[in-house]
């Protein structure tokens, strides 16, 4: 039982790590509504499954995504348990390269027309 107990203590561990890379680099990385860094970036996960991405860069346009990390093959029950207790760390490196796409300014009749319809909307609520 002493040797399970200190099995399970000095067991392994997962180092999970994220790299976020850009074209042209230096966009503001944003990962489920937390500002995270500048592009490079390398941050740690704890968790597998879906994450909204969003990078802002100036001079080109938002770019709005996801990522599913899907967890390795030691992560899934039941090998998960025997990786827990091995004793070394296994590292799990993800790596998501974004190309920023332009940036489209409108026309200045699209700009009007917006307004427009932003004010009759307004006038709308206003009456209601």
């Amino acid at each position: 039982a002493i040797l399970v107990l200190l099995a399970l203590w000095l067991g392994g561990c997962v180092e999970r790590r994220l790299t976020i890379t850009s074209e042209p680099a230096g966009a503001l990385v944003i990962i489920s509504d937390r500002e995270v860094g500048r592009t490079p970036v390398t941050i740690p996960f704890l968790w597998y499954g879906d994450y909204d991405i969003i990078l802002r860069l100036d001079g080109y346009g938002t770019l709005t995504t996801h990522a599913s990390l899907v967890p390795p093959w030691y992560e899934v029950p039941p090998a998960d348990l025997f990786s827990a207790m091995a004793p070394w760390t296994y590292h799990d490196r993800r790596y998501l390269h974004y190309k920023m796409p332009p940036l489209v300014l409108p026309s200045g009749e699209e700009l009007i027309r917006r307004a427009e319809q932003m004010g009759k909307r307004n006038l709308e609520y206003v009456r209601k």
